[in-house]
């Protein structure tokens, strides 16, 4: 499985969202995933990216939080959670999207 976390300089949430994507992992019993953070700096890499915002996880490529409509942008990223808006998705949301990618990579 390859994992990226993608943030703009200096992401206020990039903390958060690594810190809830780690116990995720561990969780989901896929602790020795390892996962990339990777800071995108121009509005050309944001495209070639599929970044839509800071911070945005992908999951074997793929950004399981995309709105449908969401353009590239070098700019903050809110998530609706279970407890509010936040500035990463919550441990469950991120546990959901990884048994997701798992039962793909399985089939």
């Amino acid at each position: 499985m390859e994992i990226e976390v993608l943030v703009v300089p200096d992401c206020p949430h990039r903390q958060l969202a690594e810190q809830r994507l780690r116990q995720a992992l561990d969780d989901e019993g896929l602790g020795a995933t390892a996962f990339a953070s990777r800071v995108i700096t121009d509005a050309a890499e944001a495209e070639r990216s599929g970044f839509t915002g800071s911070p945005t996880i992908l999951i074997n490529g793929r950004d399981p939080f995309a709105h449908p409509h969401a353009t590239p942008s070098l700019a903050c990223r809110i998530y609706r959670t279970p407890d509010g808006l936040s500035g990463s998705p919550s441990v469950d949301q991120l546990r959901q999207a990884l048994a997701t990618a798992v039962r793909r990579a399985d089939t």
